[in-house]
């Protein structure tokens, strides 16, 4: 006669065992907010979704980069603003030189505020900088990263707003002829300036175009990442739910097993 069913009770605890197990899982999934727990949970998407995060944290420096890069023309647009209103008042003093109606002591006044003027645009090639780079004292490119992956850069031309650069150097009011040559040049040194304006203006907007772009790609790598790696709350909830009402019917199995024992061997004594 068998007084007790021990395979009945192994298969219960071994299920009740593997339930457990399950429900560590689980709750780890819960308080971490990761469906990706451990490696050994799902190795192929743990490195997929490292591939992402990888992308993704590339993508989110490049757009620093780039608020960089904007910063950088915002600073040069008003530089050369600047630069192309003092050229403005040379212009209305070579004018008003260019006038045989002045003395020699006017015309050395305006030679005095002339020679400020033309400081003042060298102080702005000079001085004007970023992250102690110059920005209007040198021509060369200046190369932004933008994008995650090698190769993804823009090129950005920073340009020489010096007098000399300009044509100005060595300019002087203090004769009519002078004056009169002074219009035609800085006739041409305002061409300059704004077409220096109209390519950073075009600049900026190839700066703007790449980062939304980044910025929608960045916002598509984290969903993709976050359905490989994130816990979904609802289904591990009715997973939760599902594995404790298993886990009790099999302690209640469990127990009514062992009672059912119990009682049977009372009859013996």
């Amino acid at each position: 006669m068998k007084v007790q069913n021990n395979a009945l009770i192994a298969f219960s605890m071994n299920r009740y065992q593997r339930n457990n197990a399950i429900v560590e899982r689980t709750l780890n999934k819960l308080s971490s907010g990761m469906k990706i727990y451990r490696a050994s949970e799902d190795a192929a998407g743990l490195s997929i979704s490292e591939t992402l995060r990888a992308q993704i944290r590339g993508l989110e420096q490049s757009q620093r980069n780039m608020q960089d890069g904007l910063s950088v023309l915002k600073s040069a647009e008003e530089g050369l603003m600047n630069v192309n209103s003092l050229l403005h008042r040379i212009r209305e003093l070579a004018v008003q030189s260019a006038n045989d109606t002045l003395n020699t002591s006017d015309r050395i006044a305006s030679q005095k505020e002339l020679d400020q003027l033309l400081q003042a645009i060298d102080d702005t090639a000079e001085k004007l900088e970023f992250n102690t780079k110059k920005i209007l004292g040198e021509n060369r490119p200046l190369l932004l990263q933008v994008g995650g992956n090698p190769g993804q850069t823009i090129a950005v031309d920073l340009v020489d707003i010096s007098t000399s650069r300009l044509g100005l150097n060595g300019v002087t009011l203090l004769t009519q002829q002078d004056a009169e040559q002074l219009i035609t040049k800085v006739d041409r040194a305002l061409v300059q300036v704004t077409q220096h304006v109209t390519n950073v203006g075009s600049d900026y907007e190839a700066i703007e175009h790449h980062l939304n772009h980044a910025m929608l790609k960045e916002s598509n790598l984290l969903t993709s990442e976050s359905l490989l790696r994130d816990t979904d709350v609802a289904r591990e909830m009715m997973n939760y739910i599902s594995i404790t009402i298993r886990q009790k019917g099999d302690h209640l199995l469990i127990s009514h097993i062992n009672r059912n024992v119990e009682e049977t061997l009372k009859l013996f004594k």
